[in-house]
């Protein structure tokens, strides 16, 4: 659930669409926190155009969620 733990950011995550097999291609979309400020705890693919992203709470305080700092990469131009 939302409310699990989450120990560290993700680090090139490349999200590759159910069921497929084979090198990522323009459009996967890979997601990467692992700089410092980095926040972006884990992230799951929806539909094909959605994604559920979970942020790491504050270091200094787990009770916050304060900013969103992550990267994208990979994307094409009409998404």
């Amino acid at each position: 659930g939302s409310d699990d733990i989450i120990a560290g950011n993700v680090s090139k995550y490349i999200v590759l669409p159910a069921g497929y097999c084979g090198q990522p291609k323009k459009g996967h979309l890979i997601f990467d926190a692992c700089f410092e400020s980095g926040n972006l705890g884990r992230v799951n693919h929806v539909p094909e155009f959605e994604y559920d992203l979970v942020i790491r709470p504050d270091t200094c305080n787990p009770r916050f969620r304060v900013w969103f700092n992550f990267t994208v990469e990979n994307v094409k131009e009409s998404q």
